[in-house]
């Protein structure tokens, strides 16, 4: 039995990315919608990436978090989140928010593809940033 990879490892998110392209190219063939969707430009490839790389950062940072609450290591930042760290709902509100952005930014960049690049861009450099900074908490409150 093949063991899956974790999606916060490198190879978790290029799982994870494929997925995401294989259920692109089969929803669009079960559609029949191949000629309002444009080929799959390198500009389709980076948005698919960004995204992508998007939730898995967001889910993380929700794993992470988690953890480091229950474990009396540390405090949400969020004060609209602050409440629900402890609960499971916590982690399916996170997953929910991060896919829901997703498609706005997909649908952003349909119309303005620079627009949406550029944000996704920066949005994963902001949660790559939170990731980093809950690791290490992490790792410092381990010492």
């Amino acid at each position: 039995m093949r063991r899956l990879n974790p999606p916060w490892t490198l190879q978790g998110l290029c799982c994870t990315i494929k997925a995401f392209q294989i259920l692109f190219w089969y929803v669009v063939k079960e559609e029949g919608d191949l000629k309002t969707i444009k080929s799959f430009s390198p500009s389709t490839h980076r948005i698919w990436y960004l995204l992508a790389a998007l939730v898995a950062l967001v889910v993380s940072d929700g794993l992470i978090t988690h953890f480091l609450v229950n474990r009396g290591l540390g405090q949400e930042g969020n004060p609209f989140l602050q409440t629900l760290v402890g609960e499971t709902n916590f982690l399916v509100i996170k997953v929910l928010g991060v896919l829901l952005c997703a498609l706005i930014l997909w649908d952003i960049h349909r119309r303005r593809p620079k627009l949406a690049l550029i944000s996704s861009w920066c949005f994963v450099v902001l949660y790559a940033g939170i990731v980093l900074w809950n690791l290490c908490a992490f790792f410092i409150s381990q010492v």
